[in-house]
């Protein structure tokens, strides 16, 4: 008997007769969003910029294949080994180490698709991943939350709710990441149960679970299913849950990620295979040497998603950036980072396969530093070519941190953003050729009918950008950004309200959490 299938008999009737009863599905589609989803989906249709040469593309796509024939990868998870040598691998007996053909790579990569859908709750946030489609994704896996009024604090649940309520708000930001910040006033047994439960009940957004052993991961598409209310069935033909999947670089995959491939790519789940590849520490110093060895481990992950179930959703994961060689901190936002993010888009149009990359930014506050990082790092996941951008809004301290007031800021980057690649209208009307000849030479435009009838909506209003002139803002208390961003989320917090779940599905979800808590959630000592 299914874990659904028990919490049903509890209640006295299926979850199937329990959702016809309440409006089910039905009502769930039949949802409209308010007037301000002009941000739910993005298209990049802009000429993509590239830092590689034909020939440089290649001999990075080459190199790379060498590391794999020659050097190979440790696959720290003996299942795995086994699934690959069925593939055609050569795994070094009484060891962890696999090579691969490149033949067997490139036979690997020609099945994965070149665009999905991931499935939300509501229909309306679904999101397409791959092609020129353009979705962001929160901040994720913080151990850290600041607010200017609290300071830097310790992640706790209360916390993590108020920052997924942020993300249900603003529609330009299309899936919670991970956990915005971990609560670890929640114990690490069950806490994936109670994050996910909120994720579904406080959202109705695609969000993620984390690959940190078989059963979270179970666990999580079992949420993922009830929320959705469909069968399983259902759930691998449509894509509802996403993992990323770090390589412990360099040329390293351990358990618990290689189980995580093989829990949601045999379930037709997106894996997002991203190493975490540090040019001078994980990695060549070099920004060709880094990129070679991001290559070769995000192909041998992905070449593996395919092993495990041909077809599976995948998307092609760039982190690389530099460190403070004085220090040995990362550091994000830079000329580095960003050749990296572009050369990595290059890569994934090479492969013909979807590109994740990040908005990052290595302040410790919101400052200047905390802004233009984070706009250099979105100019190049933009004109890179970025499909699916983790940490867009909310990342501080290279990651540690997630900020309330940052969020806010990156809100309005995003939208920026989004406003940028919205293609220029220039039908007849918009050349306002009648509006020319009505004003003539030596005119104004502030009260003719052309400009009456667009002022409204004729350019992007700024959440943060005060246009006060200085007299003005000085009567004002001379405000800062830092200050109209710790109002403005607190002003939507005030404003959040639940999206609508059935209340059918909301009872099987608690069964569900309310039993897998009292068999005592996950082991914690892996």
């Amino acid at each position: 008997m299914d874990e659904h299938e028990g919490a049903a008999i509890e209640t006295g009737a299926t979850p199937v007769e329990r959702r016809r009863r309440s409006g089910g599905r039905g009502a769930e589609r039949g949802r409209k969003l308010g007037p301000g989803s002009k941000y739910l989906n993005l298209i990049n249709t802009i000429e993509k910029s590239s830092v590689l040469s034909p020939e440089a593309l290649e001999s990075i796509h080459e190199a790379s294949l060498t590391i794999l024939e020659e050097i190979g990868m440790d696959i720290i998870l003996p299942e795995a080994r086994q699934r690959m040598k069925a593939a055609g691998a050569d795994v070094t007996p009484g060891t962890d180490r696999v090579r691969f053909d490149r033949g067997l790579i490139m036979e690997m990569m020609a099945s994965v698709p070149e665009q999905f859908t991931m499935h939300a709750r509501n229909p309306l946030r679904n999101v397409r991943i791959g092609g020129n489609n353009l979705v962001f994704a929160q901040i994720a896996s913080a151990p850290f939350v600041a607010d200017r009024d609290g300071g830097r604090r310790t992640g706790n649940q209360e916390d993590f709710r108020k920052l997924v309520k942020l993300a249900q708000m603003y529609d330009v930001v299309h899936t919670t990441g991970g956990y915005p910040v971990e609560p670890v006033d929640i114990h690490a047994s069950v806490r994936h149960l109670d994050c996910l439960s909120d994720l579904v009940k406080l959202t109705d957004k695609v969000f993620h679970v984390y690959s940190l052993g078989q059963q979270r991961n179970t666990d999580g598409i079992e949420i993922a299913r009830i929320g959705r209310g469909i069968s399983m069935e259902q759930m691998e033909r449509e894509p509802s849950l996403f993992t990323i999947i770090n390589t412990s670089s360099p040329l390293r995959l351990d358990g618990p990620m290689l189980q995580g491939i093989i829990e949601m790519s045999s379930r037709g789940q997106v894996v997002v295979v991203t190493p975490f590849t540090l040019a001078g520490a994980m990695a060549p110093v070099t920004i060709a040497g880094a990129l070679v060895q991001q290559n070769a481990e995000a192909l041998c992950g992905i070449a593996f998603t395919q092993m495990v179930r041909k077809g599976a959703p995948v998307v092609y994961g760039g982190f690389t950036s530099n460190v403070d060689m004085k220090t040995g901190a990362p550091a994000f936002g830079t000329p580095e980072y960003m050749k990296a993010v572009v050369a990595g888009g290059q890569l994934a149009r090479k492969y013909k396969i979807p590109y994740r990359t990040s908005n990052t930014n290595a302040a410790n506050t919101l400052d200047a530093q905390a802004a233009y990082e984070s706009a250099l790092s979105l100019w190049a996941v933009t004109q890179g070519g970025g499909n699916f951008i983790m940490h867009s809004a909310g990342w501080t301290e290279g990651g540690l941190t997630a900020s309330f007031e940052k969020f806010i800021l990156d809100v309005d980057l995003l939208q920026m953003v989004a406003e940028y690649l919205t293609p220029l209208d220039v039908s007849t009307d918009a050349l306002g050729l009648d509006a020319v000849r009505d004003v003539g030479p030596g005119g104004h435009y502030f009260g003719t009918a052309h400009t009456l009838a667009r002022y409204e909506t004729a350019f992007y209003s700024p959440i943060l950008s005060d246009w006060r002139n200085f007299e003005t803002w000085t009567e004002a208390g001379r405000p800062t950004t830092y200050d109209h961003a710790n109002r403005i989320f607190k002003d939507k917090l005030n404003q959040y309200e639940r999206p609508p779940l059935d209340p059918a599905i909301e009872e099987e979800l608690d069964a569900f959490v309310a039993k897998r808590k009292a068999e005592g959630g996950v082991a914690t000592d892996f």
